[in-house]
């Protein structure tokens, strides 16, 4: 395994720019979820590190070394594929070998590697079969197994569970997670999923519009996002955004166009008056019973077992809380809702920069 560095990587297509000056490094034996919206070149981004795509300007390397103009099978990188990409007209054994056989290792080799992972991933009783034969988790293992034969350098995952339904999306990522914790090969993982992200990674990439917006673990995100877009991008349900104007009388504190007081614990770095967001994520809400908190009208309510999210209309917004007591509420109830001060962001109203 090596670390993978990546420096002012810029690609164009045409006059079309999808990658802008992208600047991350990833240590050897770590494992980075590369996050963001569609279009935000994340896939594409890994798909220069594999050699699929080239590069318009910049550097990747490689344990040190670029691999700029070195051809994808001599990146000793192996990627997984959102669709598998396994050959139909083979077994299970062929296609997890087959790699192997091309690079000219020996027939008593390849059937020794080949049974070592089928049998960590437990695909043994599966080698004979073909693809077709094979549920959607158990071809994802294949491909998974296929990239881990090779015994490669590094790992690149390019959403390779969005086609699994969701039960088995929440397994696969324990095997993957698992997996890497086994084998310590530096990873990287591409997903539109930041429940993904945030359960398996070390550290998570945020990408918009082919630029990193921030880059930490997934509890500094989660804790500390930089911006606004971090912060949206990063927790489910999402956090709520309620504009207001920052008020310093009286302790800090953010007062919407309606008059509803938002209270912030520490002093931010803005002046009074200024055009802000508060950001409350949805478990930093606490129903108040006395009824002096703010109130609020009840839209909708998901009991999910473990918890009760209550979508309001707050302070104009439609916003969403989440309990985890279950709470006897309709649509059209009133309730009262308290908002943790000391777990509040602000952000700019215009730039998005977080000021808390």
């Amino acid at each position: 395994m090596s670390s993978i560095s990546i420096r002012q990587l810029h690609k164009r297509y045409g006059d079309t720019e999808v990658i802008r000056g992208v600047d991350v490094d990833i240590a050897e034996g770590e494992f980075v979820a590369l996050v963001g919206p569609s279009g935000c070149g994340k896939s594409t981004l890994l798909r220069i590190i594999a050699g699929l795509e080239s590069v318009t300007d910049g550097d990747i390397l490689l344990g040190g070394e670029s691999i700029n103009d070195l051809a994808p099978k001599d990146r000793n990188i192996a990627m997984v594929f959102q669709n598998y990409a396994l050959y139909p007209h083979m077994t299970i054994a062929q296609n997890l070998g087959f790699s192997l056989q091309l690079n000219g290792v020996s027939k008593a080799e390849i059937a020794v590697r080949v049974n070592d992972v089928a049998q960590s991933l437990g695909l043994t009783a599966l080698l004979e079969r073909l693809p077709r034969q094979l549920s959607g988790g158990q071809r994802q293992r294949v491909a998974m197994g296929r990239a881990i034969v090779r015994q490669p350098q590094a790992f690149l995952f390019d959403e390779p569970l969005s086609n699994l339904d969701a039960s088995l999306r929440v397994r696969m990522r324990t095997e993957i997670k698992a997996l890497h914790q086994r084998l310590r090969t530096t990873t990287i993982y591409v997903t539109h999923d930041q429940v993904e992200a945030m359960t398996m990674a070390d550290r998570i990439v945020v990408l918009r519009d082919g630029l990193i917006e921030q880059v930490g673990t997934p509890l500094e995100l989660y804790d500390a996002p930089r911006n606004a877009f971090v912060a949206g991008f990063i927790g489910s349900p999402s956090m709520n955004f309620i504009p207001g104007r920052l008020d310093l009388n009286d302790g800090p504190h953010v007062m919407t166009d309606d008059g509803l007081r938002f209270p912030l614990t520490a002093q931010p770095n803005a002046i009074h008056g200024s055009r802000v967001i508060y950001g409350a994520r949805p478990e930093h809400f606490v129903l108040d019973a006395t009824g002096r908190g703010l109130s609020a009208e009840v839209v909708v309510v998901e009991p999910t077992g473990s918890e009760t999210q209550i979508a309001v209309r707050l302070a104009g917004q439609d916003v969403i809380t989440a309990f985890r007591e279950r709470i006897d509420a309709r649509p059209g109830d009133q309730i009262h809702l308290l908002p943790h001060g000391d777990r509040a962001h602000l952000f700019d109203a215009d730039s998005g920069i977080r000021l808390n």
